[in-house]
């Protein structure tokens, strides 16, 4: 931070003759003992004044006083000290005043967020009392805390990831202020609360981040959804731990502190579907039929609705839609089991059968199995390349047409259930698999019975 691309430009303004300081989320992080992840400039220095000095800027918000430095292969924000003027959309000013540092230190959201660093002096600049609230670790609103998030419903969102990320309490005026104004927060952009959502709960205390968003009303207002869980109850032999939420809830709290943005929303989402799909009989035995299908579409709305990735919509909604799948691993057939191995989100998707079971029933023995088969499998590849090809069959004498699929399907999954291993092999089972006016086909759930073939068996025994 001392010598960084920030420090020259910094040292640059000081050398124009205006005063310019390290300012905001920078400034708190050094001082927590942190590594910040941007370096922000205020500075006196009025937009035009900046882009004479500096050869390589870009101009992002000009009206508002920020103008991007270029600084060696770093971009740097510098912005000129501002008043902000009335709010009308509950996001951005509808006009600035260019003014001092102190008036600047007092537009902005939190008192932690409201201090300034001389790193020439290595001064801090505190109008806001906001050295006083880190020593604390208070979260408060700078001013009248309402007419602070009125003015930028996102600092609804930002307060609670800051107490969340940075394990501080919420001053409770804040507190009263942000649950007054939690059913605003829909002005804000779906992505603005995606990207607050995203950091919360990458947090290793998404726990902490998850029972504010509860309890403040914001859970509600962006996962109606997960709101609903609550009540909905699952029989107790299965789930001693209580409803969906509660559930939901404990497997949050069974993550690594490092879990993926996929297993996380697949740890919220994966019960989604049970309140909608469920049904007591006569008997009082509780179901609910599909809901890991209901679930899966319902997902897919929610994270489109947020604006997330492709990328981790494709990762999340399987995840949900194939959680109960892992019940059955005892019974899968061997190129079953694979298959379901061989996924590119297996590894989240185990993690989150595992805090499922955990948190719920706590058996673990499907889990512990899937463990043993990835060692079997370390050295060898889940799904290995085919032995034969279709221009394999074309060599037997088969035209082209329906039955190469279902013939080449047969052959792999023989390949799959480790039932034979060299291209040799392979041909051999090819050439059974239809009978001489090509019209029946050995069923791949009957496999093992060509084996019975005797010069088949006396082949299989030579390469084995």
């Amino acid at each position: 931070m001392e010598s960084s691309p920030a420090r020259k430009i910094l040292q640059k303004l000081r050398d124009h003759g205006y005063q310019a300081y390290f300012a905001g989320g920078c400034v708190r992080d050094m001082l927590l003992g942190l590594e910040p992840h941007d370096i922000d400039i205020a500075t006196e220095a009025l937009p035009e004044q900046i882009e004479k000095i500096f050869s390589r800027t870009i101009s992002v918000g000009a009206q508002f006083g920020v103008i991007i430095v270029l600084q060696e292969d770093a971009e740097i924000q510098v912005a000129t000290f501002r008043h902000d003027g009335t709010y009308s959309d509950g996001r951005h000013p509808n006009n600035v005043i260019f003014t001092n540092a102190e008036e600047d230190s007092k537009r902005r959201d939190f008192t932690i967020n409201g201090l300034f660093y001389d790193p020439i002096t290595k001064e801090v600049l505190d109008y806001v009392q906001g050295s006083h609230d880190l020593s604390l670790k208070i979260i408060r609103a700078i001013g009248d805390p309402e007419q602070r998030f009125k003015e930028d419903k996102l600092r609804l969102l930002r307060a609670i990831r800051f107490a969340t990320t940075l394990t501080f309490e919420i001053d409770p005026a804040t507190w009263e202020a942000l649950c007054k104004l939690a059913p605003e927060i829909h002005v804000v952009s779906e992505e603005r609360i995606r990207d607050e959502i995203e950091k919360i709960f990458l947090s290793p205390h998404r726990n902490r981040g998850f029972d504010l968003l509860d309890q403040s009303g914001l859970l509600k207002e962006i996962f109606p959804e997960i709101e609903d869980l609550k009540g909905c109850e699952q029989p107790p032999e299965f789930h001693p731990e209580g409803d969906v939420f509660v559930h939901t809830r404990m497997m949050l709290s069974l993550l690594p502190l490092k879990a993926s943005l996929p297993l996380i929303l697949s740890v919220l989402f994966h019960d989604i579907g049970k309140p909608s799909t469920r049904t007591v009989d006569m008997h009082g035995t509780m179901r609910f039929y599909a809901h890991d299908q209901v679930g899966a579409k319902m997902t897919e709305k929610i994270l489109q609705r947020l604006r997330f990735s492709n990328k981790i919509i494709d990762a999340v909604v399987p995840a949900v839609r194939l959680h109960m799948s892992f019940k059955d691993v005892p019974k899968m057939r061997l190129s079953t089991l694979r298959r379901m191995m061989a996924r590119p989100t297996f590894k989240d998707e185990l993690e989150l059968h595992r805090v499922d079971c955990t948190s719920s029933h706590g058996m673990l023995d499907n889990y512990e199995l899937l463990l043993q088969k990835q060692s079997e499998f370390a050295s060898i590849p889940l799904l290995p390349q085919p032995l034969v090809t279709g221009r394999d069959l074309m060599v037997l004498g088969l035209q082209p047409g329906p039955e190469f699929g279902k013939i080449l399907q047969i052959v792999k999954e023989a390949q799959l259930e480790n039932l034979i291993h060299t291209k040799e092999e392979a041909m051999a089972l090819a050439k059974q698999s239809f009978s001489s006016h090509d019209s029946h086909f050995i069923r791949t759930d009957h496999l093992p019975t060509i084996f019975n073939d005797e010069s088949y068996s006396q082949n299989h025994k030579k390469t084995s």
